[in-house]
């Protein structure tokens, strides 16, 4: 199957980015032959250069159940699950894999933890992740199907032709950052604040740059969300004094399960379902352009037969996995892959590296958009904490791509640049241009 790369972005020195570290072979003989204890997939690097695979394919090959040393990461020891089956096994039981405290590596910062129903087990997981579930029932989707289609429709009508822009901030931020508004009913003037607090929410405080004072990050880390809780609380207000509405605020103000939550809780669950609406579906709209640019005959296959596009839709998603892992926490010694995890233990589901296991998905590293059994991957996770809006990003994605098909018949990626995280596999930009319209 004919592919082609995007290049990549200069560096400050004016160099190729790739010239700075080594090439893919010389990547994957390392990832080879370096000791299994020197291996760290939260190497941010890995993730930035996109060099990350070769390592989760050692790991999967010959440590698929692997503890990291704990000087690997801030808050010490973990391990690496990298195994679909296995990812799965542990999704599916939340009684010896525990979402609390945190679905991240990282601590909660201590003093200003922010609880949400993703870092809960039942009973209070299903209560509260019941009270939003309306948002996304097939009803609703269905009545914001529209609605959708026309704001894609305006935007990509605005796009240019024949210069270069920054696809991730014309389309996919702005179409996530509308939905996300749409869905609380914000202001829709300050939309881009909620793409704004979610960025700040999961960026790495050092290698992100979006710190002022990255050793020092707490202080503007708590001033940051505490903008954001003051804005929410607003709109709290003035909701639970009001009828029962369909947006999410609503939906937690009038519900016997979160209306009592104290601030840290309320916030919690508000940064939740900014970054569950934000990351997924805007990494996967940025990452369908890449994958369709560097694989122009499975674009050939989706022009000469658009009823692929929601197996294509399933494939990118598969293909970017926008959220790499996450976290579970031990609550009792297990066996798994011949290892022993010790209660209070952190384990990393790799959902980036399930989705590339050969022994489950056959030619993982080809992108295939009418492959068998498409919607088998793990990009929205597995089990009761299953990604609650699938359905609507599957229909934004969807969307999108049936108005592309309809416009441009080419959009060339010239340079990119990935999100320095372990957690979020994305793109802070992409330089594209489209030769011409139909």
């Amino acid at each position: 199957m004919e592919s082609r790369r995007a290049e990549m972005p200069p560096d400050a020195a004016g160099e190729n980015v790739m010239d700075a570290v080594l090439s893919m072979d010389a990547v994957k003989n390392h990832a080879d032959t370096v000791a299994l204890d020197e291996i760290n997939v939260v190497d941010v690097e890995l993730w930035r250069n996109d060099t990350i695979w070769p390592y989760f394919d050692r790991l999967r090959r010959d440590d698929p159940v692997h503890l990291h040393p704990a000087d690997h990461h801030v808050d010490g020891a973990f391990w690496s699950i990298t195994r679909f089956n296995d990812i799965v096994a542990i999704d599916s039981d939340h009684q010896t894999f525990s979402s609390e405290p945190t679905i991240f590596l990282e601590e909660q910062m201590q003093g200003f933890e922010l609880p949400a129903f993703i870092q809960m087990d039942p009973p209070r997981h299903d209560q509260q992740r019941k009270t939003v579930m309306p948002v996304v029932s097939p009803q609703n989707l269905a009545a914001m199907e529209s609605l959708i289609r026309s704001r894609v429709q305006t935007t990509l009508d605005s796009l240019p032709i024949g210069e270069k822009f920054d696809w991730v901030d014309k389309v996919s931020i702005e179409l996530t950052g509308q939905m996300l508004a749409t869905l609380f009913d914000f202001p829709f003037e300050d939309r881009r604040k909620l793409t704004y607090w979610s960025d700040m929410a999961t960026a790495d405080p050092v290698a992100s740059g979006m710190y002022s004072d990255p050793e020092n990050y707490q202080q503007e880390f708590i001033a940051v969300m505490t903008e954001c809780a003051e804005y929410f609380t607003g709109l709290w207000n003035e909701r639970v004094n009001q009828p029962p509405k369909g947006d999410l605020i609503s939906m937690l103000a009038h519900s016997e399960s979160t209306s009592e939550m104290d601030p840290n809780e309320f916030l919690g669950n508000i940064l939740l379902l900014i970054v569950g609406g934000n990351d997924t579906t805007r990494n996967t709209m940025s990452g369908s352009v890449l994958a369709m640019f560097e694989n122009p005959g499975e674009r050939a296959k989706l022009d000469a037969n658009p009823a692929l596009i929601p197996s294509m839709v399933s494939e990118t998603l598969r293909w970017q996995t926008p959220l790499s892992y996450m976290r579970r926490t031990a609550t009792r010694d297990v066996e798994l892959g011949g290892k022993t995890i010790r209660k209070g233990d952190r384990v990393a589901m790799w959902y980036a590296a399930g989705n590339r296991d050969a022994e489950v998905i056959e030619n993982p590293y080809e992108y295939r958009i009418d492959r068998p059994n498409v919607r088998r991957h793990l990009a929205f996770g597995f089990g009761i904490h299953r990604c609650l809006g699938n359905r609507l990003a599957e229909m934004q994605l969807r969307i999108l791509w049936e108005e592309i098909l309809q416009r441009f018949p080419e959009i060339h990626v010239h340079s990119l640049e990935r999100v320095p995280s372990a957690f979020v596999h994305g793109f802070s930009e992409m330089q594209v241009s489209i030769p011409r319209r139909l």
